[in-house]
């Protein structure tokens, strides 16, 4: 009968627990790439929410708007910023009334601060 020997089994245990620590390594990498995917998710979200809260009034008034928004224990600050677009192509073929909806979503994510923002464009509805 045939057996394994001593240092046979100490290589074993050891390729298996550098095997181990790796995929434990992996393991929480996978956890804090998750945990930042979905707070950019969530801020991606709000930023959607107040660009639908500024056009779902119509024609906004130019201005800026901003608060603090919490959920599951983050804190996310945002600003809204309405502002005439005037650019010179625009003027040449007579266009007017296009207003731009700028947000800024802001949050803290271990030591650093985090920044995304979105923004698209409104026609005044009374164009010619």
């Amino acid at each position: 009968m045939r057996a394994f020997t001593f240092v046979e089994v100490v290589v074993a245990l050891a390729i298996v627990s550098i095997s181990l620590l790796t995929l434990l390594r992996l393991h929480i990498i996978s956890i804090s790439m998750v945990d930042k995917a979905q707070i950019t998710t969530q801020a991606v979200l709000l930023a959607n929410e107040k660009i639908a809260e500024t056009a779902a009034a119509g024609y906004p008034k130019e201005g800026t708007n901003s608060g603090t928004t919490r959920t599951n224990g983050l804190t996310l600050n945002w600003q809204t910023e309405v502002r005439d677009l005037r650019l010179g192509q625009l003027d040449k073929v007579q266009i007017a009334g296009l207003r731009r909806i700028l947000v800024d979503i802001t949050w803290k994510q271990g030591v650093s601060r985090k920044k995304l923002q979105m923004s698209t464009y409104l026609a005044d509805r009374k164009l010619p």
